[in-house]
């Protein structure tokens, strides 16, 4: 079995980054939410006559987030029995949850490691513009209201950090 870890964080921190590096140092198998189920959500949410740039909506959050967070475990749980996986998204709920990393232990009965990466809002602001990705306009757009929003803060267990 293998190990698996979590790295989580808010939108321009570095998540992505920090994973792709982490894979390729060690190997295991990255599972990030955003390659993972782009497409799939882009489809789901033009078909259901909505923005497919949007991921901050009440009806993104009640169409797709559990969803596209239940597709990526499903894929670790068939990884992790014969690889390391390293999952990334924000997990912004999941992480006020202080039994979470025991409820994924008891879920895929492998060790689990949770980081967390952050950076300060200037930097995330200067990383969400460069990166180009349109579904960061609205973001961009009301910065300050996104921040409000945004769900930054640490996860409530104990977890590893990563600047």
């Amino acid at each position: 079995m293998g190990k698996l870890s979590i790295i989580c964080g808010p939108a321009g921190a570095g998540k992505s980054t920090y994973g792709r590096k982490w894979a390729a140092e060690t190997g295991a198998c990255l599972l990030d939410s955003d390659t993972v189920t782009e497409p799939v959500v882009r489809a789901g949410m033009s078909l259901g006559g909505l923005d497919p740039n949007d991921r901050d909506s009440p009806e993104y959050r009640a169409a797709f987030r559990d969803p596209v967070y239940e597709s990526l475990f499903a894929v670790a749980g068939e990884n992790l029995k014969h690889a390391d996986v390293i999952l990334v998204g924000p997990f912004t709920s999941e992480i006020r949850d202080p039994k979470w990393p025991e409820k994924l232990r008891e879920r895929f009965g492998a060790e689990v490691e949770l980081i967390f990466v952050r950076c300060d809002d200037d930097e995330r602001h200067r990383r969400i513009e460069n990166r180009g990705n349109p579904r960061d306009l609205s973001k961009l757009a009301d910065w300050q209201g996104f921040l409000a929003k945004s769900g930054s803060e640490a996860p409530v267990f104990e977890h590893r950090v990563v600047r």
